[in-house]
């Protein structure tokens, strides 16, 4: 009897086991590719540096965010202010003291959200706050390796408002130093895996919390 249909047996069964093989090596390309992707997002200067917005809203949760937006704010980029993240034993007075501003010209017009404990409740507390004072644009302040998770929130919670993006590189990824610096590309891969986890919808990824505590 001849073996011709077992050996066409075989080659589907072949082709299978390849696939098998192949799909890690895919999966890692995959994964180093949007990696790629990921730093050139995280690494992109201010959009539209000189419009104006309604609003600015800035999270927390890094060195420089705060003065950034109350400076963008004294230049005269929007007209309110959202601090979202905030401590709740934190006053304006000591947000202003970071800029070295008085706080009263800044009352009425910078306000704090103490409720956020994450990129998500930043994006809800944003969102109430905006809808509230009816915004229509608004700048977003936050660290260039949180912006594509920040705006990726923001986006699902607030669809109807315009996005600007203003990302802000801390101190020590300015260093010259910092691309040879194992922190630093640790850094840069956890908020990766952290953004993948908030495309997903996946609370925690591989043990990651998804933010570090409030300043």
């Amino acid at each position: 009897m001849s073996d011709l249909p077992e050996r066409r047996l075989e080659r589907p069964r072949r082709w299978r086991w390849g696939l098998l093989l192949a799909a890690p090596a895919l999966a890692l390309a995959a994964l180093v590719a949007g990696f790629g992707a990921f730093l050139v997002l995280a690494g992109r200067d201010p959009a539209e540096p000189t419009r104006h917005t309604d609003g600015i809203a800035v999270l927390t949760g890094g060195a420089e965010r705060v003065e950034t937006g109350l400076r963008l704010l004294r230049e005269g980029r929007a007209d309110r202010l959202l601090v979202s993240g905030v401590h709740p034993q934190v006053t304006l007075a000591d947000v202003a003291r970071l800029a070295a501003l008085e706080p009263e010209p800044l009352a009425g017009r910078v306000a704090l959200g103490p409720r956020a404990t994450s990129t998500r409740g930043n994006a809800a507390e944003i969102a109430e706050w905006a809808r509230g004072a009816q915004l229509r644009s608004l700048r977003v302040v936050t660290a260039g390796y949180h912006m594509p998770r920040a705006l990726l929130e923001l986006r699902r919670t607030l669809p109807e408002v315009a996005l600007v993006a203003h990302p802000v590189v801390p101190a020590r990824l300015r260093d010259p130093a910092a691309g040879g610096q194992p922190r630093t590309w640790s850094l840069l891969a956890g908020e990766y895996l952290k953004f993948l986890a908030a495309w997903a919808g996946v609370p925690g990824l591989l043990g990651l919390p998804l933010d570090p505590p409030r300043r």
